[in-house]
Order: structure tokens, then C-alpha cells, then sequence
């Protein structure tokens, strides 16, 4: 076994891959990087006053990036039949998990939502990191839906409900919206019937009403969400903040490190706010560069997604490529207050080792779809 396949940074095999797939792996780094030095940055007054170690969050998040670049490194080396093979089994263990958050005693609440399950010393988020292998069932179903009996995919399709409905009872209104998309797009790619696809669509829509209905907590974001301002103490509060945040950072920012917000103004800077001290310290400057970041991630995400010309394949790229994209553009969306405050964290920026290992994960199975589309074409050879 070459040990240097352990280490992404390292990896002998790139000089080898397609150009979409090389450039992807180094779009990721990229990402990664700057993701840490921003955490670092929003984190460090908070772990100082909370933990008197102002590096206790950006050496824990260290560790998650690299335990995580193990799993990236693994699956970016492993067949999509291999991973396949094993999704419906993994997919039932994390609804299993899912599950579990909803059992008193077991779960672990913070903020009034019990969305972590405790496994030993470790706490992990199964509504996070389901995801990946919700693309991988979902692309396996919806791409071979032809194929299947009714009975089975009627049980999938129950089976991804109960997800959503798990996580929806969570409550996180925001990651069941975000993993009900994710879904829908991979069934629309596979071209499903679209009057299915709109009754999905419709039906989704009515449950998140019903959600607000019940759930008062999501009704004061919304209100607050449509003015914020006379709510500046109470339920308007993290956008307010995050709203000064950003429109003091100006057209250059404050600089690394200097954000004013994050000194206890912020609440929860480190994780769905970490966009707003991003924006303080780079300004607009910053700020527009990391969305052409995250579009020219999607840009090549789509493009892997046209090349492929297995339809499995292929929709694993789209998946992968929109639940990344569109969890970006949720956390931006709310921060900068064109979308209610949801609690969804920024990929590879935002502090947890669930979302970063859900992350790379995703973004590993976009690069071998790549992989293995290049490693498909033929060659003509002229006699």
C-alpha cells in the first residue's frame, strides 16, 4: 500500500486525472483553507472568553479537516459501484441516527433543538451527515427508477420522507427545506414525471407551512426576518448584528482579525454567522470573490455532471454539486438577511465536524465521477 494515498496533499495518483477533476481537488483546498483562517479569526475571542484558549475551536476544526480528508482521499480513490453497493445500508443507518435525536436522554438539545447524538466523546449531527448519502441512494433510485419495482421504490421513497420528517421534528426547518431540494433536483435531473415533481414540490411547500403553524419560534424568525429592527434585542437580534457586521466591513474591509462584531455582538460568529465576519475583515472586495468561488465550484460541478455518460453518475455530480452550492448560498442568504435566520452552516468555513466531514465527502464523490468519466471515454485509433 503507497501511505502517501493517505495524505490528499500528497497524492501521486493527481498527474494522472482529468483537468475538471484536478482543478476541483484544488478549488477544494483553496475553500478549506481560507475556511480555516476565517474561523480562526471568528473564533478566537470566543474561545478565550468561553475556554481560555482562544485556538480551541480552529485546532479542534484542524483535526475534523484532516480525519475528514482520510474519508475525501478514500472515496476519491473507490469505484462509485463499490460506494454504491454500501449506500442503502449507511442511508438506514443515518435515518436510524436521525431517529435516536428525536428520544429524550439520548439526544443532545442546544438552543431548543436536539439535532446531535452523542457516540462515546463524540458528538456528531446525523441531519449533516446524511447527506452525501442521501445523493448516492437518491441518484441510485432516481437514476435507474425504470428499473425498480414499484413496491421498491415506493420504500424508498418512504424512506427518504422519514428523514426529512425526522430532521423536520428536530426542528430544523432549514436542513429539511435544503435536503428536500437537494432530492427534488436529483429527480428532476433524472427526469421524473414532472407532474410527480410538482406535486413533490407543492406538498413539500404545505409541510413547511404546517411547520410554521406549530412551531411559534419559526413564526417570530419569519416576522422578524421581514423587519428586523424593532426586534433588535429579541428575535431580530443575529440579523441586526449581522447586517452591521457586513455593512461596516465597506468595500475592503476591516482587515484579518479586526472584525467589531465578533467580540460578543455576533451571536454564534463561528458557525451560521461566520459569513458576516468574513464580510467585516474583507469587505465587498472579499465577499464577491468568495461567491465566484462558490459559482465556479458549481460551474464545475455541472460541467463533471454534463461529461458523465453513466446517468447514475451523473446524478451523483448533480447532488453533490447542489446540496454544496445551495447550503452556501442559504448560510449568504441569511446573513446578509434575504432569507430568514436558519441555522445552516457555511461548507468548509462554518465550525463542525459533521458538516466538514459531510462536506468533503460530497465534495470527493464529485471528483471521482469525474475520475471515472474521463477514465470512460475511447480513443479512436486510426488503422
Amino acid at each position: 500500500m503507497n501511505l502517501r494515498l493517505l495524505f490528499p496533499f500528497f497524492d501521486p495518483t493527481v498527474k494522472d486525472w482529468s483537468l475538471t477533476a484536478r482543478l476541483l481537488r484544488w478549488l477544494t483546498f483553496l475553500w478549506l483553507t481560507l475556511g480555516i483562517f476565517v474561523l480562526f479569526s471568528a473564533s478566537y475571542y470566543h474561545g478565550e472568553v468561553e475556554q481560555k484558549d482562544g485556538f480551541y475551536y480552529s485546532v479542534r476544526q484542524v483535526f475534523w479537516i484532516f480525519s475528514s480528508l482520510l474519508l475525501f482521499n478514500a472515496i476519491v480513490h473507490s469505484p462509485l459501484s463499490k460506494l454504491l453497493k454500501v449506500s442503502h445500508w449507511i442511508l438506514l443507518g443515518m435515518v436510524m441516527l436521525l431517529l435516536l435525536t428525536l428520544l429524550p436522554g439520548i439526544s443532545k438539545t442546544t438552543m431548543g433543538a436536539s439535532r446531535w447524538v452523542g457516540i462515546g466523546p463524540i458528538v456528531i449531527q446525523p441531519s449533516e451527515i446524511i447527506k452525501p448519502f442521501l445523493v448516492l441512494q437518491a441518484a441510485k433510485i432516481f437514476g435507474r427508477w425504470q428499473h425498480y419495482p414499484r413496491k421498491v421504490r415506493i420504500t424508498w421513497l418512504v424512506v427518504f420522507a422519514i428523514g426529512l420528517l425526522a430532521i423536520l421534528k428536530q426542528p430544523n426547518l432549514s436542513t429539511t427545506s435544503l435536503c428536500g431540494m437537494g432530492l427534488w433536483s436529483i429527480a428532476f435531473a433524472a427526469g421524473l414525471p414532472m407532474r410527480h415533481l410538482t406535486g413533490t414540490a407543492v406538498g413539500g411547500f404545505v409541510v413547511a407551512l404546517m411547520s410554521l403553524a406549530i412551531n411559534s419560534y419559526q413564526r417570530a424568525r419569519m416576522l422578524s426576518f421581514l423587519d428586523p429592527w424593532p426586534q433588535a434585542q429579541g428575535e431580530g437580534l443575529q440579523l441586526v448584528q449581522s447586517l452591521i457586521a457586513i455593512g461596516s466591513g465597506g468595500v475592503l474591509g476591516k482587515g484579518f482579525g479586526l472584525s467589531h462584531q465578533k467580540l460578543d455582538y455576533l451571536p454564534i460568529q463561528d458557525t451560521d454567522f461566520i459569513f458576516s465576519v468574513f464580510a467585516e475583515e474583507f469587505g465587498l472586495v472579499g465577499s464577491v470573490l468568495l461567491l465566484v468561488l462558490v459559482m465556479s465550484y458549481a460551474t464545475l460541478g455541472l460541467l463533471i455532471a454534463k461529461r458523465s455518460h453513466h446517468p447514475v453518475h451523473r446524478l451523483i455530480a448533480v447532488g453533490a454539486t447542489t446540496f454544496i452550492v445551495l447550503q452556501s448560498l442559504f448560510n449568504i442568504g441569511v446573513a446578509v438577511g434575504v432569507l430568514p435566520t436558519t441555522g445552516v452552516p457555511l461548507p468548509m468555513f462554518s465550525y463542525g465536524g459533521s458538516s466538514t466531514i459531510a462536506s468533503l465527502i460530497q465534495s470527493a464523490l464529485l471528483i471521482r465521477v469525474a475520475r471515472e468519466s474521463a477514465a470512460a471515454k475511447v480513443i479512436k485509433i486510426r488503422a
